[in-house]
């Protein structure tokens, strides 16, 4: 029996372990959960924590609790993907390569376009973080420092995100670095020229800096294209 009772926050724990434990297929999702007692049994915490992990999984659209019907899951249509917590669960669930290609086609709607406005809205400071993120990609792959590299890749594209001065773009930052953190793992180890990755994102970036939108826009989509070839390759041979 898990016991979250000497954590400080005992209802962000319980949402974080109920969550993972609904979005990985732990509980059927044509039955209700357990009641608040059972579950408070379960956990061991109080009915406090419990009520307030189930306000916080309702309001990510997974639950529903009403009076009669007991706590249920609801049909993943309902479910706020773009909930950077939600998709860490979800990436954790299997088969977990299904959710990248989906968070890669999005990739291939968003980033490109991101890349064309930081194009044409990137300030010099904006640009020194999009610079400063590609410098500690070269020194990490020089390095062989693969954890390095992972955190500078992911900095790159946030700091493009930043660069569009948009703030929609820019609200998709904690939803990108969720989601990057694993699909690099799974792309960059099966590219077999680590330089060349470098030099993708380097012609991203002198496209932006230099103002031409459409180059920029092409060059993100060939970069996340062959990041969705290699994910589907890997589902096609699972």
């Amino acid at each position: 029996m898990s016991n979250f009772a000497s954590s400080k926050n005992l209802s962000q724990r319980m949402t974080s372990e109920l969550g993972r434990a609904i979005v990985c297929g732990e509980y059927p999702r044509d039955k209700s959960l357990p009641t608040e007692a059972a579950l408070c049994d379960k956990f061991g915490v109080s009915r406090t924590a419990v009520r307030e992990a189930i306000k916080m999984l309702t309001a990510k659209g997974l639950i529903s609790s009403k009076p009669k019907q007991g706590i249920r899951i609801l049909p993943e249509e309902h479910w706020n993907i773009l909930d950077a917590e939600m998709l860490s669960w979800s990436l954790q669930a299997k088969p977990s390569l299904h959710v990248l290609k989906e968070f890669t086609q999005m990739r291939m709607a968003v980033e490109p376009e991101a890349c064309a406005l930081a194009a044409r809205h990137a300030s010099q400071e904006r640009l020194a973080e999009i610079e400063h993120a590609l410098k500690r990609m070269e020194l990490s792959v020089e390095n062989n420092d693969q954890a390095a590299e992972l955190q500078a890749d992911i900095d790159f594209h946030v700091a493009i995100l930043y660069a569009t001065e948009n703030r929609f773009y820019i609200r998709m930052r904690d939803f990108t670095t969720t989601a990057l953190n694993v699909s690099i793992q799974h792309t960059n180890p099966a590219i077999a020229n680590p330089k060349g990755v470098v030099e993708e994102h380097a012609r991203i970036f002198n496209a932006i800096k230099t103002g031409n939108a459409e180059r920029a826009r092409n060059s993100m989509f060939l970069l996340i294209d062959e990041a969705l070839s290699i994910i589907e390759q890997k589902l096609d041979q699972a």
